[in-house]
């Protein structure tokens, strides 16, 4: 078997599908996205896009801040529904079923039912054709507790954080290595 050529696309996976949430406690919405990542370490910097058609774009654009929820894999029928639904006719809270709670830094509220919650200060907008980039410096983090271990250090695989890849959600497998594992030396046993 050979390997099929396709035009460009958008086939990069998998990919997080947050729960991202705008506006304020008293007028929040949730939307799904799939497209966001990671630009910078030193500082945190994020970004997510968005179609201007999207109820929540005015939003972003006036707020400049907004927070990205990492779901479970439990919790696919949700996020496909905050895809799905425009906040202009929905409240995704209520309908979900979702726990909106004050953020730290910023005024869009985080969702309790997320493992980890990433807050956001816009720092620019880009309009790259169907979609703006908003990128975005990483104000602070939350963590559900319940995936800490006793050293503090974050164990994401219990959190069983859901993925998007070409049209379809998965549940995240299992953990394979972590950073720096191919080159780590290894501790010789004494005998």
């Amino acid at each position: 078997m050979g390997r099929q050529h396709w035009k460009g696309s958008v086939l990069m996976a998998p990919v997080p599908p947050a729960l991202v949430t705008c506006g304020s406690s008293e007028k929040p919405n949730i939307l799904t996205v799939a497209w966001t990542g990671i630009v910078c370490t030193h500082p945190p910097v994020t970004y997510i896009s968005v179609r201007p058609s999207r109820y929540s774009y005015p939003i972003l654009l006036e707020r400049g801040e907004f927070v990205i929820n990492l779901p479970t894999s439990a919790m696919a029928k949700t996020v496909d529904l905050c895809g799905m639904k425009t906040g202009a006719e929905v409240n995704k809270a209520r309908v979900c079923g979702l726990t909106l709670i004050p953020s730290e830094t910023v005024a869009a509220p985080s969702i309790e039912e997320c493992p980890v919650s990433l807050e956001c200060r816009v720092t620019e907008t880009k309009a790259l054709g169907s979609h703006t980039m908003f990128l975005a410096e990483v104000t602070a983090v939350s963590v559900d507790e319940r995936f800490m271990d006793s050293k503090g250090k974050l164990n994401l695989q219990q959190a069983g954080l859901l993925a998007y890849a070409h049209g379809e959600y998965f549940a995240l497998g299992r953990k394979c290595g972590d950073f720096g594992f191919s080159v780590r030396r290894r501790k010789k046993h004494s005998t």
